[in-house]
């Protein structure tokens, strides 16, 4: 045996940081004189040879030890050559392979280098399991980032899930860890077999897997994410070239597991293909612009929405594989509608099988529950001062826009990131270098993925769900601000909703909850929103929260000219699904939304609502154009709390691009009620919320009705309006 004991030993006990130093073939001294010579690990042999590719000459190897290691000196051999491995199993099976010790690593001194620095921006194609061509053979080449184990094998059922198989070696001082295996192909599963710097073993996912098995099973899955045939490319081309500040963006938010589940089959949701057929037809009659998904990473838990993720380079399973979700986006794009996902870097799920102590360190988190442990979530948060961590992520990021052809992700949770007290008390947080409470790491993190996406991506958008007041958010990187292209506007949605859940005598008390948002409007790039959280945890459902004490038809009444006024007030705008036609139920993730309901007036009008503001929206550019400039808008009277009456103005580039906004808020009519305009001439009927068709009384304004002159809210022209209860009316100048 030239096997050292030392090495012997490591090997028996699957212990050995560099098994590709003694397994495979090498060249060394046997009895003076300069040999070839070949090891292999093989627990289930009976028996192995050397079979040279080119000449089929055989080498017979000697077991040294009955688990399966094999040794043997190549008489007559002077340099290597490509060969494979003849082992007889005790089953009486021959088996011929090549052996996965002879070839190199997988990734260069650059790709470690700039990993190392936190800059390999495609380091998804480097790290994780990738079928590769390599030296003409094929397999799969994977490589893992734990640099505090001593040792990790990869176990799948490929290998028995024998941790004694395929031993990877580490590269250096990168802390990644790398084995090509050839004869694998997609489809495999499998795991790391990790022995951390405590001395405990433990199984994980790869944390770069493209996809994952179904719970309550979580291995990873040998997948290829490179071989969809895109048939988006004047999408793609058009959105490079787009200036999405200035168009509409109307998005439907969307869970996509309870959309519409199919009954008859064991309730099951639809499928990813499913939904590319059923979701693109119904958005696209809808008028809306874009789909927001809740997140659709992988996730173990369908409870958390998908916001506890554990594959973050992997689409759920749930619904197909990641062609199916390439498929449906591409029908989406194909027929005229953005995709925008929910992203979640800001913590991740304790889960034993995932990020959570990776290395048997707290490798991808803080280590100090102070800095490491969510309080509200009881998750734990990424360690953004990491460089190995921060370029995980950015890259997670740029794979979902680089390989899904994302069009915008929505960060979530962007306030827990920014500051270090964020839902903790006294002593339960740690300052910063300058004694402060923001997180300067997770600050310079999410500045640079904002800068990254733009870059690699023009036209994407990067959008904030931050409810604090933290200045620069939508500012540009180069400004001092974070760089993202929206925000999500909690202030507006929060006080909007404290107004409408208040009976209508007390609304004139409160009045200024629907005003006061114009004095920071314009402070970010803002988008309205009534998302999944205003419908969950006892909230009750949009339609629910419409007047205390109202019927339905009134509350229906109510959220009609609700929706018209988020529809003409500046901003682009986010609806959750089933609010557009007025759901009753609160949301449930496991279940349908209530369809049937459609077949009721006050919800079918809510619905016809729904779809001709976003008709109205888009078939007017300069309301868009200036929705984030506050030269678009003017109050017309915004004080008449007395009334619980609000009118203001959307202004265009022409005067035939100006459009009133009128609200009466309470159930009472508002006969002669007179309204300044800008313009003297003919302004018509393009939105009332009151119109039979949506199920209101039918009283309007005739369709429009002529200017009188006579002064009114310091302008020369009036507007004499019988405004009917709870209705907002939108109407354009003509001339």
């Amino acid at each position: 045996m030239i096997l050292p004991e030392a090495d012997l030993e490591l090997l028996l006990k699957a212990r050995h940081p560099h098994p590709h130093d003694v397994l495979g073939m090498h060249e060394t001294k046997h009895k003076g004189k300069k040999v070839m010579l070949v090891r292999a690990l093989l627990p289930d042999a009976k028996s192995c040879e050397v079979v040279n590719i080119a000449t089929d000459e055989r080498y017979p190897l000697e077991m040294l030890d009955k688990a399966g290691l094999f040794e043997g000196v190549l008489p007559d051999v002077k340099k290597t050559f490509a060969y494979r491995l003849r082992t007889e199993r005790y089953n009486g099976e021959i088996r011929q392979f090549w052996d996965p010790y002879c070839f190199l690593p997988s990734l260069s001194e650059d790709d470690l280098y700039l990993f190392n620095q936190g800059n390999h921006h495609q380091i998804y194609d480097k790290l994780g399991a990738h079928v590769r061509h390599y030296e003409n053979v094929k397999g799969v080449s994977f490589a893992v980032w734990a640099p505090g184990a001593k040792r990790i094998s990869v176990v799948g059922d490929f290998n028995s899930w024998d941790g004694r198989y395929h031993p990877m070696r580490t590269l250096g001082s990168s802390g990644v860890w790398e084995l090509f295996i050839p004869g694998l192909e997609p489809g495999a599963k499998y795991k790391y077999e990790i022995v951390g710097g405590d001395g405990y073993l433990r199984l994980k996912t790869d944390p770069y897997a493209h996809y994952f098995e179904a719970p309550p099973h979580n291995a990873s899955i040998v997948w290829e994410t490179k071989d969809y045939e895109w048939g988006d490319s004047e999408w793609m081309k058009q959105r490079k070239q787009a200036d999405h500040q200035q168009e509409p963006i109307s998005v439907y938010e969307v869970h996509l597991g309870s959309w519409k589940r199919v009954v008859e089959d064991g309730d099951r949701p639809l499928t990813y293909r499913e939904m590319a057929t059923e979701l693109t037809a119904y958005v696209k009659d809808m008028g809306f612009t874009h789909v927001e998904f809740l997140p659709l990473s992988e996730h173990p838990f369908s409870g958390s929405w998908g916001y506890q993720v554990t594959g973050f380079f992997a689409p759920t399973h749930r619904f197909g594989n990641p062609q199916d979700f390439m498929f449906m986006v591409d029908m989406l794009h194909r027929n005229g509608i953005g995709v925008i996902i929910d992203w979640v870097p800001a913590h991740f799920p304790r889960d034993a099988f995932a990020l959570a102590e990776f290395d048997g360190t707290c490798l991808y988190e803080h280590a100090d529950p102070r800095q490491g442990q969510h309080m509200d979530w009881g998750t734990l948060i990424f360690n953004y001062g990491r460089h190995e961590v921060r370029n995980f992520l950015i890259a997670s990021a740029l794979y979902w826009l680089e390989r899904f052809h994302i069009d915008g992700l929505r960060v979530d949770a962007v306030a827990s990131m920014l500051y270090l007290d964020y839902s903790r008390e006294e002593g339960e947080w740690i300052p910063n270098a300058y004694g402060g409470r923001e997180n300067i790491e997770a600050i310079e993190f999410l500045r640079q993925t904002n800068d990254l996406v733009h870059e690699y991506h023009p036209g994407a958008m990067m959008i904030a769900e931050e409810s604090t007041s933290f200045g620069g958010v939508t500012k540009p990187t180069k400004e001092y601000g974070l760089g993202f292209d929206y925000k999500w506007n909690m202030g507006w949605m929060h006080d909007t909703l404290q107004f409408f859940e208040k009976e209508p005598i007390y609304r004139r008390w409160h009045h200024n909850d629907m005003t006061f948002g114009m004095l920071y409007q314009y402070s970010e790039d803002f988008m309205q929103v009534f998302s999944h959280d205003e419908v969950v945890h006892g909230k009750g459902s949009m339609i629910l929260k419409m007047g205390a004490g109202f019927e339905m038809s009134k509350k229906a009444q109510d959220l009609r000219s609700l929706y018209a006024w988020m529809w003409g007030w500046p901003g682009k705008n986010i609806l959750f699904m089933g609010c557009e036609f007025g759901q009753s139920a609160e949301w449930k993730y496991d279940g349908s939304l209530d369809w049937h309901l459609l077949q009721y007036m006050d919800h079918e009008g809510i619905h016809r609502l729904v779809r001709d503001l976003n008709n109205f929206y888009r078939s007017h550019p300069s309301l868009a154009r200036y929705d984030n400039h506050p030269q678009g808008f003017q109050w017309i009277n915004g004080g008449d709390s007395e009334n619980s009456v609000l009118s203001f103005l959307r202004l265009g580039d022409s005067p035939q691009e100006t459009f009133a906004v009128v609200s009466n808020f309470t159930p009472v009519r508002r006969a002669g009620y007179r309204i300044g305009v800008p313009h003297a001439g003919y302004w018509k009927e393009l939105i009332n919320t009151n119109a039979d068709v949506y199920g209101g009384s039918g009283e309007g304004l005739g369709g429009g009705l002529m200017s009188d002159a006579e002064p009114w809210d310091g302008r020369e022209h009036s507007l004499k309006l019988d405004l009917p209860g709870h209705s907002t009316f939108i109407l354009r100048f003509e001339g």
